[in-house]
């Protein structure tokens, strides 16, 4: 079953639907939108093509194959927002089912195929709602309708006729487990508990749901429990000690246990089986590496999943018995490329498996892998805008020793046409820090980093300690007390750059959003004087204020990896940028979302008053209808061409 909670780890659908650096939408000052965007580089752009087409080639993601087989919904984010789209399995011209302006989160069809499911917010404030709609989009019906709450879906019933998912309508700072009769509407706590819980996985007899609850006092630690729909009973599945990680949870076909992902046996989230009567947990593989992402058939019959090698995916299928046990060798599925899987899906009768591919050279696109002939087909052609594929650049997978000693694994990116750098042209370069902090930097397809390689600069993509996809002690590195080891990662990065990158050591900027914000202001406060320029976007500024502010239930998450306000308060004071803004020297451009729920718009405004308090250059945009993070693509062309031209007068 796949995981579409807040509370594990962040699916790869916002990864493929739109670029991996956020984008905007705003005048300056008024926090209104620009009605017509002007780019103010446009008219230096003499070569090559304008940050505008980058900005429009699309992505398809978020595949649900009907249970037929013989078609597929997905996301598509031709019209500026990912919308729900469908199209024959064996290709043709798709067809668009739903028509918001704001983003839709997920599509999920009903196992007997009579139609559809999926979830939308307004305005990025991650307040979803469910909605049903006919496999044809001709019919929508909501099915729920509380503005100021938000519905994480977590599965369908074997039969179709309900859904369960995890809502905070009772409290807004708690999940508890509903499920709803998607006929009538009718709802029904299942499972109540002060905390955040979230529904990942429901037996196919009806009887059990099991919910992920995501501990209060460690980081990227959770408990799963086995919910007796009839009596309402808990049963407490993986008491333990440590932060320990269990995800991907799936039932197997005799529902006598369960096959997940989990770390508990050391550093990788490995595949595992749980005996529901013992509660034993056995491992199902060996690979040294993260299994990021998995699919049960709905018979139960084969197991689709990824691995996370060095950032790469790998494919697999495994065929099971009923208890769940490996059946044969499993069958590697040969990807177009190099690049990274997401969005698993089997048809009903598990004879196709649909999935995202994205790579750096590849956008993403929805592609069919047929087990019967293992023929892969690719479903979507996304636009690339024109723009040749032959353009496009591919990393190197570099690593660098960090203050410790530690080597900190990075993509570097150098641009084509100037060679790679050296004496004769030393690159422009920009550190781009992705967010999290429990994220991943992965080669997956960039727009804005392929424009930026084609105007001449390098792009230096660290995967910083704290990181996941290197093994639980390295995510954990970062943890309160040590939270400024990362920012040391990057200052490791310039010098990796200056002796070995062939940057130009007085043209490197450094980039970021959300985590990576906070990570880009620590950067040009704690090592002033290694940057040229920095772009910061809905970043923390101020711990304390950040944790006050943000929403009630992602307080209790971030406490668990930033610190407590009753415990840490002096320390999270030390490590906030806004005390230390008197060190800034580089000129400063920031974005922000005013509907934000992770991090409060605030936290830009604070940055900004202390720097325009002292006549320190700072450009900021803050956008009405955005939250964390920009989705919509007239507010992504404004972003981008003031990055491209921020850059352009600070780099060149």
């Amino acid at each position: 079953m796949r995981l579409d909670s807040t509370f594990t780890r962040a699916t790869l659908a916002l990864l493929f639907s739109f670029a991996l650096w956020p984008a905007a939408h705003a005048q300056p000052n008024s926090g209104r939108p620009a009605a017509t965007p002007q780019p103010a580089h446009a008219s230096r752009a003499t070569e090559g093509f304008p940050i505008e087409r980058y900005l429009n080639i699309r992505a398809a993601s978020s595949p649900a194959l009907s249970p037929a087989g013989d078609r597929v919904a997905f996301l598509l984010n031709v019209t500026g927002t990912p919308q729900v789209w469908s199209v024959g399995a064996a290709g043709g011209w798709p067809e668009q089912l739903t028509f918001y302006t704001d983003r839709v989160d997920f599509v999920r069809w009903s196992p007997d195929g009579t139609g559809l499911l999926f979830g939308k917010a307004r305005g990025g404030d991650e307040n979803a709602q469910l909605y049903w709609m006919t496999t044809d989009g001709a019919q929508v019906r909501q099915l729920t309708d509380a503005p100021k709450v938000r519905y994480n879906f977590g599965a369908w019933s074997a039969d179709s006729k309900r859904i369960s998912y995890a809502s905070n309508k009772r409290n807004p700072n708690f999940f508890d487990i509903y499920v709803m009769d998607v006929g009538n509407g009718q709802e029904s706590l299942v499972y109540q508990q002060d905390g955040s819980n979230a529904a990942v996985a429901w037996s196919s007899d009806g009887r059990f749901i099991v919910v992920s609850r995501a501990s209060d006092t460690l980081s990227l630690d959770n408990d799963l429990h086995l919910v007796d729909l009839a009596t309402k009973d808990a049963k407490h599945l993986t008491p333990h000690t440590g932060a320990t990680q269990y995800g991907d949870v799936h039932f197997t076909r005799d529902n006598r246990a369960l096959l997940l992902s989990t770390n508990a046996a050391g550093e990788w989230q490995s595949l595992a089986r749980m005996d529901l009567t013992t509660r034993r947990i056995e491992p199902a593989t060996n690979a040294l590496w993260d299994t990021d992402a998995s699919e049960m058939s709905a018979d139960g019959r084969l197991l689709a999943y990824a691995l996370n090698r060095e950032g790469f995916s790998e494919l697999y299928v495994r065929r099971l018995t009923d208890a769940g046990i490996a059946e044969g060798r499993d069958t590697p599925v040969e990807l177009p490329g190099k690049g990274v899987v997401g969005g698993l899906d089997f048809s009903g009768d598990g004879r196709k498996l649909a999935f995202t591919f994205a790579g750096a050279r590849h956008n993403a696109d929805v592609w069919l892998y047929d087990l019967k002939t293992r023929k892969l087909e690719q479903v979507t052609r996304s636009s690339r805008a024109a723009i040749p594929q032959s353009s496009f650049v591919e990393p190197e997978l570099i690593r660098y020793k960090s203050f410790d000693g530690r080597e900190i694994p990075a993509w570097y990116y150098r641009p084509r046409k100037v060679g790679t750098g050296g004496a004769a042209h030393p690159l422009p370069v920009i550190v781009s820090v992705h967010g999290g902090p429990e994220g991943q930097e992965r080669p997956a397809f960039n727009p804005t980093y392929q424009y930026f390689l084609s105007r001449g600069y390098a792009v230096l993509a660290p995967n910083v300690r704290g990181s996941t996809g290197y093994g639980k002690t390295y995510t954990h590195l970062d943890d309160v007390k040590l939270r400024e080891d990362s920012v040391k990662d990057l200052a490791a990065a310039v010098d990796w750059l200056k002796t070995s990158g062939g940057a130009d050591a007085r043209r490197i900027a450094v980039m970021g959003g959300s985590y990576g914000g906070y990570m880009t202001l620590a950067a040009i406060t704690l090592y002033p004087d290694l940057w040229a320029a920095a772009i910061e976007m809905y970043g923390i500024s101020n711990f304390e204020t950040n944790l006050r502010n943000t929403s009630g239930y992602r307080r209790r998450q971030r406490e668990r990896e930033y610190g407590t306000l009753a415990n840490d308060l002096e320390f999270l004071r030390s490590v906030s940028p806004i005390y230390k803004v008197n060190r800034i020297k580089a000129p400063l451009l920031v974005f922000q979302g005013k509907n934000d729920p992770r991090v409060p718009y605030t936290e830009s405004e604070q940055i900004v008053k202390a720097l325009r308090d002292r006549n320190a250059p700072v450009e900021y945009t803050l956008f009405d209808d955005e939250g964390h993070g920009f989705v919509k693509l007239n507010n992504r062309l404004v972003v981008y061409p003031k990055i491209v031209d921020f850059l352009e007068r600070h780099m060149k």
